[in-house]
C-alpha cells in the first residue's frame, strides 16, 4: 500500500477553503468514490493559512489515475505546490463513534444561511 499527500498553498488562486468545499459536496467526493485502487481519500484544508491538500491509501496495484476524475488543477488555477508519495510501513485502526466515512468532514456540516445585502436584524 502508498500514501499520497498532495498540497496547495492558495495564495495566488482565486479558490477559497469554502468555495473547494462546494467542489467536494457536489462532484468530488462522489468522483472519487468510483476510482480503482483507492482504498480511502482524506481532504484537509487551513483556511485562515490558505492551504488545501489531500491524502490518499492507495491498494498499490491496477490503480486508477486520479486526475482522470479531478478538477481541483482547474478550480485552483494551478498543480498542487507540493506532492509526495510513501510506503506504508504499518496501519492501525483504533476504535472510533463514527461507523461511516460518508458525510463525514466540514463541507457537510450546516451553512448558515447569510443575510440578505442591505437587510438588517
Amino acid at each position: 500500500m502508498y500514501i499520497s499527500i498532495v498540497l496547495w498553498n492558495l495564495e495566488k488562486s482565486d479558490a477559497t477553503v469554502e468555495s473547494l468545499r462546494e467542489y467536494l459536496r457536489d462532484y468530488a467526493v462522489d468522483a472519487f468514490s468510483t476510482l480503482k485502487g483507492m482504498r480511502m481519500k482524506t481532504w484537509f484544508a487551513d483556511a485562515e493559512k490558505g492551504y488545501w491538500g489531500a491524502v490518499y491509501l492507495w491498494d498499490g496495484v491496477n490503480m486508477d489515475n486520479p486526475l482522470s476524475v479531478s478538477r481541483a488543477i482547474e478550480l485552483i488555477g494551478y498543480p498542487p505546490t507540493s506532492t509526495s508519495v510513501f510506503a506504508v510501513e504499518a496501519i492501525a485502526e483504533g476504535v472510533s463513534a463514527v461507523e461511516s466515512f460518508a458525510g463525514v468532514g466540514r463541507a457537510f456540516e450546516e451553512v448558515p444561511p447569510t443575510e440578505p445585502v442591505g437587510e438588517s436584524t
